[in-house]
């Protein structure tokens, strides 16, 4: 009986330590996030985009460069100014052969809200789970506080619109990713004021 007893305590401590990963990123500030750097592979995937048609990672990079963009949600008025500004000068980016592509954790039907609000006629994908987020080391979670004025004051209701409640964001990094599927460039800043711009895209093309 002691030695059935031990064996569950064993399992019990082994359990929490497989665990510890996890919560450490499910709870990390945007401080602590680092994200993937040039130089890497980048992760592939796929996911639905606002039309819910399926966007494969493979097959697009098969077509020359992807820009990536994470942002955090149809609510967040950087986030609707910034995408607005890749849509405006959109055309440069294509007459240079390359593809953009913006991913959040809502839900389609937020997506159609981004669309909206920002006039992006490229492809929003939903990163169900943070799958996509998670892989490029860019996920986080807000304070207590900032929660409440994002789903309070800004109307984001992350719980409804994302795959689960953890509340889990995104830092708005961007990842330019060359066909060879390295990561050429990157804009990584823990401070959601400052976004990647098409110009330093072009230059770093």
């Amino acid at each position: 009986m002691k030695t059935f007893k031990t064996f569950l305590i064993m399992n019990l401590i082994l359990l929490s330590w497989a665990e510890m990963p996890l919560r450490a990123q499910d709870f990390r500030s945007a401080q602590e996030a680092v994200g993937l750097v040039p130089g890497q592979t980048a992760p592939l995937f796929e996911a639905t985009n606002q039309h819910g048609n399926q966007f494969n990672l493979v097959e697009v990079l098969n077509q020359g460069p992807v820009v990536l963009i994470f942002y955090r949600g149809f609510w967040c008025p950087v986030c609707n100014k910034h995408l607005a500004s890749f849509q405006d000068s959109l055309y440069l980016l294509q007459e240079a052969g390359v593809q953009l592509i913006a991913v959040s954790p809502e839900k389609p039907e937020y997506l159609d809200k981004m669309a909206t609000k920002s006039g992006a006629e490229f492809q929003l994908l939903y990163d169900e789970n943070y799958r996509i987020a998670d892989a490029y080391d860019v996920t986080f979670k807000p304070d207590t506080k900032t929660l409440f004025v994002y789903n309070t004051v800004l109307g984001a209701k992350l719980k409804e619109t994302h795959s689960d409640d953890s509340q889990r964001l995104p830092i708005p990094a961007t990842f330019l990713i060359n066909p060879d599927g390295k990561i050429a460039w990157r804009h990584f800043d823990p401070d959601y004021k400052k976004r990647a711009s098409v110009s330093e895209i072009l230059k770093a093309l």
